[in-house]
């Protein structure tokens, strides 16, 4: 008997994936665990194995097409064996963004909304929530509240957003959806939400609606830890010494390792130290952890980051390598928790700086640092003493190098 190969749920809201390519055709024979694709998520690129011994009947989804979360993937079974079409299957290819590229008109138009969304009272859901309705014009009166006490929720928005949505095309052709490759000014490209870009918008999202952000700056001078690497010519960036002081800091301010279960009113004190790495690539921002980072040497942190940031930009790194992160690093000034982590570090680009030493100005080695928080799970002044602890030991790196 046939069998259907779903795309299985793997976790971490992953709900969809793009076929990168098939390593078999239909008709093909393979092995259990043979390998016969390559799946993009919002994550990672997957290797896809085969459960099962057998021959391809059906590939039902084409490259470069999207596929959800229980969706099959391909049918296996005896050669010679028919494949069941469901009715309710359609053909992939049709009503994909782009089919028309040359098209020269707007075909999709929105229904009319009353413009006007009046103040809702007695109803549950957060400033974030109500802000994110008006901006979409959705009426929370007709909003049906999945969260506790039918709290109303940013996905119950947004799948009142989707309901309500119409498409209407002038043409009516089976269904494909056209749109134009120009606005009143000229000629634009589309490029579709997708994969890490898509993940990153919704976190992002996320963060800014649930977490109340807060940010903390600060210069540190590591002129001494300049020196120290330059003497004994290190070979590594300055990343593997944050991380250290990062670590001795956190042990001491418990809070900002933390994250808050909003459901059960309780603030999680993490008693291990994974660390982030925020990792620009191609695609988007991943983010690798460095698991148990407590107890590796500083060069051994080294040699993991450059692995992991590698694994990362050429997209073959493992699901579980950016999992369980209990606080992010990050390279840019101004930015946003990595929710539900507590808080993150961001770090500048060193630079020489005229500062007072002992009376004199001297020109020195500087690090900016900024630190966004929750405000919800700690205040001001513990991320203000957070923030001397980690300047301290960069500042005076002797003892905590040691190692």
């Amino acid at each position: 008997m046939p069998y259907e190969f779903k795309f299985p749920d793997v976790g971490e809201g992953i709900t969809e994936g793009e076929i990168v390519k098939w390593l078999i055709k239909e008709g093909d024979k393979v092995k259990q665990d043979q390998v016969i694709g390559e799946i993009e998520t919002d994550k990672a690129i997957v290797q896809i194995p085969s459960p099962k011994a057998g021959t391809i009947l059906k590939i039902h989804i084409k490259e470069g097409e999207i596929v959800k979360v229980g969706e099959t993937l391909v049918t296996i079974g005896e050669s010679g064996e028919k494949v069941e079409v469901k009715k309710e299957e359609k053909s992939k290819s049709v009503g994909v963004m782009g089919v028309l590229e040359e098209a020269k008109e707007e075909l999709e138009i929105p229904i009319k909304k009353e413009s006007k969304i009046e103040k809702v009272e007695g109803i549950l859901a957060t400033p974030g929530v109500r802000s994110l309705a008006k901006s979409l014009n959705v009426n929370l009166l007709n909003v049906k509240g999945s969260g506790p006490n039918s709290r109303i929720t940013k996905e119950d928005v947004e799948n009142a957003t989707k309901e309500t949505k119409q498409e209407v095309t002038k043409s009516e052709v089976s269904g494909i959806k056209v749109t134009k490759k120009y606005d009143m000014f000229g000629y634009v490209d589309r490029i579709q939400l997708k994969g890490i870009r898509k993940a990153t918008a919704k976190l992002m999202d996320e963060s800014h609606i649930k977490a109340a952000h807060v940010m903390h700056s600060d210069l540190i001078d590591i002129t001494h830890l300049y020196e120290i690497r330059e003497k004994e010519n290190i070979k590594l960036t300055y990343l593997p010494f944050v991380i250290k002081a990062l670590i001795v800091a956190l042990k001491e301010h418990p809070y900002l390792n933390s994250s808050l279960d909003e459901i059960n009113n309780e603030i999680i004190l993490k008693k291990y130290y994974n660390i982030g790495i925020a990792v620009d690539t191609e695609d988007g921002l991943l983010v690798p952890v460095l698991k148990v980072a407590d107890s590796k040497k500083i060069l051994d942190l080294g040699k993991e980051i450059e692995e992991l940031a590698n694994k990362a930009r050429n997209r073959t790194i493992d699901l579980m390598d950016l999992r369980g992160g209990t606080f992010t690093i990050t390279n840019v000034g101004s930015i946003i928790i990595n929710y539900p982590e507590a808080a993150i570090l961001g770090l500048g680009r060193i630079y020489d700086s005229p500062l007072a030493i002992n009376g004199k100005v001297e020109i020195r080695k500087v690090l900016p640092i900024s630190i966004s928080f929750d405000h919800r799970i700690l205040d001001g002044a513990e991320a203000a003493r957070f923030a001397n602890k980690i300047k301290e030991l960069l500042e005076d790196p002797d003892e905590f190098i040691i190692d």
